[in-house]
């Protein structure tokens, strides 16, 4: 399970260190695309193939939309020997990435943030909704 959260920064050619216990989840390769509330994210490729099935065999009627966004920025990410991964322009671009970052863990998928969006969006998360969805759910 992917947890905790990491600042880093991305270099001037658009790469980003991965923290190591997040690759050691993710594995060898896995796969970036544009997340919901402007981030990416990232998932391992058994994830990553999990999903692609799951919104391949929706209608395409009621999917297309869904899959355009999905897809269409999706990326394979292979870390190199220093743990760095290359975001590609349209993702940096998508999720206004530019210098300092937050990889935060969610669970079963990794999340790239711009730090200061990061931190506007956690800050505004409160207990009460929290509350809420972990008595929907009976957490």
């Amino acid at each position: 399970m992917l947890m905790g959260s990491y600042p880093h920064t991305i270099d001037a050619k658009g790469r980003v260190i991965i923290p190591a216990k997040f690759r050691e989840e993710l594995g060898d390769v896995f796969y970036a695309t544009k997340g919901t509330d402007e981030s990416v994210t990232i998932l391992s490729e058994k994830a990553w193939q999990e999903m692609g099935e799951k919104i391949c065999s929706l209608p395409s009627a009621q999917s297309k939309d869904l899959k355009r966004f999905w897809f269409s920025s999706a990326a394979e990410l292979r870390p190199d020997s220093q743990g760095r991964v290359l975001i590609p322009q349209v993702l940096r671009d998508y999720a206004h990435l530019e210098k300092d970052v937050t990889i935060i863990g969610a669970g079963s998928r990794a999340e790239i943030w711009d730090t200061v969006r990061w931190n506007n969006y956690n800050s505004a998360i409160s207990e009460s909704q929290v509350l809420e969805v972990m008595n929907l759910y009976d957490i």
